[in-house]
């Protein structure tokens, strides 16, 4: 697995979007990137906004082909999630794409594209906030682990403390770190796109979904086979996915991952905060990771 180069004070990050439009304005966007220490590029799909989507399907396959060729460019980080990655997959260099390998970052929606350069070119990419939240502020929690991502600053993979992490299958396991958030991973299934999870630890995420959706999702995964194929499951946030106090006959997140996760046997922690939760950690997605579900411990295997 090809390990993008690290950025250093200075280099040129380009400013794009796979997804839907940002609120941000274009100098908001630079402000956030020129207080990481880095100059900004902003490609048109950064601001751009056609219905739902940051642009038509061809500018914003356009600016990411175009950011992967230029040697100018030290790293990508989208701008936000939403909806339409998959759209662009087809139009997609791939030759281009991993002949230039470099820093790629972003979650929720970009989960299509962090697995498809794992996948496809070999590439390591990256779970974690873009750039539309940096301006907001990250807190002391999760900023050092976007540091850890483009400067390479060491950080331990712990949650923040009072945020327990929770045994739903004990057991050890190591793998390469795949997944990101639960719908991309669903709507990968039957696609030249679909999540391979063979051999690797799933990472699995969601935001504002009810636990029947989950269920359904999670349901569809199963029966892939996905959870079979794993060496290991990570549960991350699943942010406002519960039903609300007085909902009648519902199950809860709990009662979901009991009878439709546990049932491979493969080593499973949840509780893990890292997905569309405040704060959040950063994941090096197609890195090869070790994990103790017992302990509730995992990180990196270190050479």
């Amino acid at each position: 697995m090809i390990r993008p180069k690290t950025l250093q004070p200075g280099d040129r990050l380009a400013v794009l979007c796979g997804s839907s439009p940002t609120s941000k304005s274009a100098e908001e966007l630079m402000q956030a990137v020129r207080d990481m220490g880095l100059e900004p590029v902003l490609y048109p799909s950064a601001t751009a906004k056609h219905g739902f989507l940051s642009g038509v399907d061809a500018i914003r396959a356009a600016d990411m082909n175009a950011a992967f060729a230029d040697e100018s460019i030290k790293g990508i980080v989208c701008t936000r999630g939403g909806y339409g990655f998959h759209r662009i997959l087809p139009l997609l260099d791939w030759k281009t794409i991993k002949k230039n390998p470099k820093i790629f970052g972003g979650y929720s929606d970009v989960t299509a594209m962090l697995n498809a350069l794992n996948q496809i070119c070999g590439m390591e990419s990256y779970h974690m906030p873009m750039v539309g939240a940096w301006g907001d502020g990250l807190d002391e929690y999760t900023a050092p682990f976007v540091k850890s991502i483009l400067f390479g600053e060491p950080v331990e993979f712990v949650n923040p403390e009072g945020s327990p992490i929770t045994t739903i299958v004990p057991g050890k396991a190591k793998g390469r770190l795949c997944g990101g958030n639960l719908s991309l991973l669903a709507a990968s299934l039957g696609t030249p796109y679909e999540i391979d999870t063979k051999g690797k630890i799933l990472f699995i995420e969601e935001i504002g979904e009810r636990p029947y959706k989950v269920d359904g999702m999670l349901t569809h995964l199963r029966n892939a086979g996905k959870f079979d194929d794993a060496a290991g499951i990570i549960l991350g946030g699943f942010t406002d996915c519960q039903d609300k106090e007085g909902v009648i006959g519902g199950l809860s997140l709990e009662d979901i991952y009991q009878e439709l996760i546990v049932p491979a046997g493969k080593p499973t922690i949840s509780g893990v905060v890292c997905g569309h939760c405040s704060p959040s950690m950063s994941l090096p997605m197609g890195r090869l990771f070790k994990m103790d579900a017992a302990a509730g411990t995992f990180g990196p295997v270190k050479k």
